[in-house]
């Protein structure tokens, strides 16, 4: 089966509709999945044509993630990509994402924001940096963003390794375990709208920073 389009959502109302919207513009299924909003969040999307998915109490992106790929997983999709849900991401080059992976058999396709690193803020940009160099470095690979969240993940490749992290440090985690099960990583520029989303995002720079440092560590 095809791919299929994930949005982790959290306290997203401001902006979730018209990402929603542009996301169904490609035709591609979607499935949100709302990780335990206090606000309108899962009742702005709820009638929309989409899967929702509800988490009862907040539990971190990566978790939102996790049920997300264990939907598209069930439900027999080759491919899942992701998109965060406070608009940065040019929705436009899905099917650009998509062909990349394809084409050249990747585990995972990053759209990369290397371009935009300047108009990040201070430690997004220093681990963004430090992060690209650390994976290159181990891997080979020529990984120009180690953050972004639009991304392609190959179904198979989330079937075979086990994820542990909750929050935005699952994303490092996929990297350094599809490196090791032996899967390539790609990333190819794609600009964001928002280079980091900082205006919405509920990325903690010091927190979440420390946590995806330390997950690099710890698997690598």
């Amino acid at each position: 089966m095809a791919a299929c389009i994930l949005i982790p959502a959290y306290n997203a109302e401001s902006t979730i509709v018209p990402v929603v919207r542009e996301c169904l513009e490609t035709g591609l299924p979607l499935v949100v999945v709302d990780d335990g909003s206090t606000d309108g969040t899962a009742q702005l999307v709820s009638g929309l044509p989409l899967r929702l998915l509800r988490h009862p109490a907040n539990c971190g992106k990566g978790a939102a993630l996790k049920t997300g790929f264990e939907w598209a997983i069930r439900s027999g999709f080759s491919g899942i990509v992701t998109v965060d849900a406070d608009g940065q991401h040019d929705v436009s080059a899905i099917q650009r994402v998509i062909d990349t992976a394809e084409n050249g058999q990747h585990g995972v396709v990053i759209a990369s924001r290397h371009s935009q690193f300047e108009q990040m803020a201070g430690l997004r940009k220093f681990w963004n940096r430090f992060g690209v160099w650390c994976i290159r470095k181990r891997t080979g690979f020529e990984i120009t963003d180690s953050q972004s969240g639009f991304r392609y993940y190959d179904a198979r490749l989330l079937g075979e390794i086990p994820l542990i992290s909750q929050g935005y440090d699952l994303e490092m985690e996929i990297l350094v375990k599809a490196w090791k099960h032996a899967y390539t990583i790609f990333s190819f520029p794609v600009a964001a709208r928002v280079a980091d989303g900082r205006s919405t995002s509920h990325y903690r720079p010091v927190a979440d920073t420390w946590k995806i440092s330390m997950t690099f560590l710890r698997y690598m």
